[in-house]
C-alpha cells in the first residue's frame, strides 16, 4: 500500500513556477498562488516564480533559464496546455524532453476527471525530465494546480513516499 513512512527523513528539493498567460500578472496569478502555497507547505523551497506570455519563445527561454540552474530541482508550468491558438505550452516544452513521463498525463487525467469529468480531455497537460530537471506541464485554472499537487507531485516529492518517489532517485539521473 502506498504510505508515508515517518522513520525516514524528508528531503526538501527546490522548485520554479512559471506561469504561462497573457492577462496574468502578479496579483492576478492564482494558480502560481496556489502552487507556491502547497511547496511551501510540504517542506520545499520556490527558487524562481515568473509569469511569461504565450509565445514559444518567452516559455522556452523560462525553461532553459531554470534548467540551466543547477539549484532547480523542478520545474512546474500552468497554464497554455489547451487548444485554441495560442495554447502552445506543451508544444513548446515536450520537444525539450530527454525523457518523457507518459503516466503522469494518465494519472492527472484520472485525477482530473472525478472532478470535471469528460471536460479533462481538454487538457494536453504534460510531464518530462529535462537534462536533471522534472518538468510539469500543467493547465492554467488554480484547481487544475490543486489537482495535481494534492493528489501526484505531493506523494513523489516526498522523500518518505513508499513505494518509491522521485527524490529517492534524483542522484541518479546522471547514470550512464
Amino acid at each position: 500500500m502506498p504510505h508515508i513512512d515517518e522513520t525516514l527523513p524528508f528531503h526538501p528539493v527546490t522548485f520554479s513556477v512559471v506561469i504561462v498567460s497573457d492577462t496574468r500578472d502578479a496579483e492576478t496569478d492564482k494558480s502560481g498562488d496556489t502552487l507556491e502555497g502547497r511547496i511551501k507547505a510540504a517542506g520545499h523551497a520556490i527558487l524562481a516564480r515568473t509569469i511569461v506570455p504565450d509565445e514559444r519563445d518567452a516559455i522556452r527561454a523560462a525553461v532553459e533559464e531554470r534548467v540551466a540552474d543547477p539549484a532547480i530541482d523542478v520545474i512546474i508550468t500552468s497554464g497554455g496546455t489547451g487548444f485554441t491558438g495560442r495554447d502552445v505550452t506543451p508544444d513548446t516544452i515536450e520537444p525539450m524532453f530527454d525523457k518523457r513521463m507518459d503516466g503522469f498525463s494518465a494519472v492527472f487525467h484520472a485525477v482530473s476527471r472525478a472532478v470535471i469529468g469528460t471536460s479533462t480531455i481538454q487538457s494536453r497537460c504534460t510531464a518530462g525530465l529535462i537534462g536533471t530537471t522534472f518538468v510539469f506541464v500543467l493547465p492554467g485554472s488554480p484547481g487544475a494546480c490543486k489537482d495535481a499537487w494534492d493528489n501526484i507531485l505531493v506523494e513523489q516529492f516526498d522523500s518518505r513516499f513508499m513505494p518509491c518517489n522521485f527524490v529517492e532517485i534524483m542522484p541518479r539521473l546522471t547514470e550512464k
